[in-house]
């Protein structure tokens, strides 16, 4: 698609900020609604992604609007529907599955994420169940319930935000915790990738899986940034 606009600004409307190209406020992409988002700030990374388009619009380079368009669309009229899905990552932590105690890649687990699940235990109030091996351990209902309380409070933005986070680290517990305001993203992307690293350090790594994982971790970045426009 060509450029169809000149002018990009930022407008309050409706209790909220929107984009505006050449004057005219934007609408989602999947349900047609008028994109109305919770801060300035998020509508200023929003309206840098138009202004950021050359002569011919690259559809993939729209990652904040992707996720509020999200947010509106998808999120909003049914929020349910993503908590459960958010509480399934809980149920199956990547973080959680640790290698036999007398492997060595055990060390490096309770390194490494051992002290992320103790902060996010602190953090929730919950209990969450470590497991040697591949045999699923269910939470605890209160944890759930916990859990599902948090979740719910979220406004659609911050969730679209966490979802993202979550299913590219398969795991709640970094998702949440790259919420944080003084959260180290880029430790807990490598957190994320522990498996994966002590596999390259044995057997080398793959070009093309080099490249996936460049294209995942910049879009764990982006939904961090993401997030941190709603603060």
């Amino acid at each position: 698609m060509k450029r169809f606009y000149k002018d990009v600004t930022v407008a309050p409307r409706d209790g909220g900020y929107a984009v505006l190209l050449d004057g005219r406020a934007i609408r989602t992409q999947g349900g047609g609604k008028p994109q109305i988002v919770p801060s300035e700030a998020l509508a200023r990374v929003l309206a840098q992604e138009w202004a950021d388009q050359g002569e011919t619009i690259d559809p993939s380079r729209f990652v904040a609007r992707d996720m509020a368009d999200h947010a509106i669309d998808t999120i909003a009229p049914d929020p349910a529907a993503t908590v459960e899905k958010l509480l399934a990552y809980a149920e199956t932590d990547t973080l959680c599955y640790r290698a036999d105690p007398d492997e060595a890649f055990w060390h490096r687990q309770q390194a490494v994420w051992e002290p992320l699940v103790v902060a996010f235990e602190q953090r929730e109030g919950v209990r969450l169940e470590r497991v040697c091996g591949i045999v699923h351990r269910p939470l605890k209902p209160e944890t759930l319930d916990r859990l599902r309380a948090r979740l719910a409070a979220m406004n659609p933005f911050t969730m679209a935000a966490l979802e993202c986070l979550t299913a590219l680290a398969a795991s709640l517990t970094i998702g949440l915790a790259a919420l944080e305001p003084e959260a180290d993203a880029e430790a807990l992307w490598d957190a994320a990738n522990l498996e994966e690293d002590w596999q390259i350090e044995r057997w080398g790594e793959d070009e093309e899986a080099a490249e996936r994982r460049a294209h995942r971790r910049d879009s764990f970045l982006a939904a961090r940034d993401f997030a941190q426009t709603l603060d």
